[in-house]
């Protein structure tokens, strides 16, 4: 066996376990593209919450640390934006529910065992701007998916562009990024590579 610590790999007696655990977001993705299939509005399944599923997937069922970090970053702020722009204004629906709480119960479950290190909330970022450029090109602008093609409604009075409101967008997804990594850290440290140990 390499030499990786756990900041690098998911440990090895927990392998099997986590490729079944990651089935899990990959049938709340299904579940989710199912109802916007019925509805003529797949392109929403690029919001953060819904793609985040299948990155959690990928990062569990081939156990890539980054991957599962990343996803972990978003499922928290999702949860709530989820509660305040779906479910206070058009109730609960079932695969909207698998994807967003039991994404959350998942993703808990998988940072507690992959821990999180000091530099995770970069992944996070890196996710957001990475979804920022492909709702922007591949969803239809009226379903403003992640809001990457107009000011979101109630803010077009603050902001008198697109691109300031963006940029207002970008650095408050940096700080809760930042945020969230700081206090996941907090709660589950990833082991230390021996040279930064050093260092400290």
């Amino acid at each position: 066996m390499s030499d990786r610590t756990k900041t690098d790999v998911v440990r090895p007696e927990l392998s099997v376990v986590f490729r079944l655990l990651g089935l899990l977001p990959v049938l709340f993705f299904i579940a989710q593209a199912i109802h916007y299939r019925r509805i003529d509005q797949l392109g929403q399944m690029l919001w953060m919450c819904n793609i985040g599923n299948l990155l959690l997937a990928a990062g569990l069922l081939f156990e890539q640390v980054i991957l599962i970090r990343a996803a972990v970053l978003w499922m928290i702020p999702g949860l709530f934006v989820w509660l305040l722009y779906v479910v206070f204004a058009w109730g609960v629906f079932f695969s909207s529910t698998l994807a967003h709480v039991g994404g959350m119960i998942v993703s808990l479950i998988a940072i507690r065992k992959v821990r999180m290190n000091r530099e995770g909330w970069l992944y996070g970022l890196a996710w957001f701007f990475v979804m920022q450029v492909l709702a922007r090109f591949f969803t239809r602008t009226e379903f403003n998916v992640n809001v990457a093609h107009s000011i979101e409604a109630g803010w077009q009075r603050t902001f008198s562009s697109y691109w300031k409101f963006w940029t207002a967008l970008a650095v408050l997804a940096t700080a809760i990024m930042w945020a969230l990594g700081k206090l996941l850290w907090k709660l589950w440290p990833a082991a230390e590579p021996p040279e930064t140990q050093a260092e400290l």
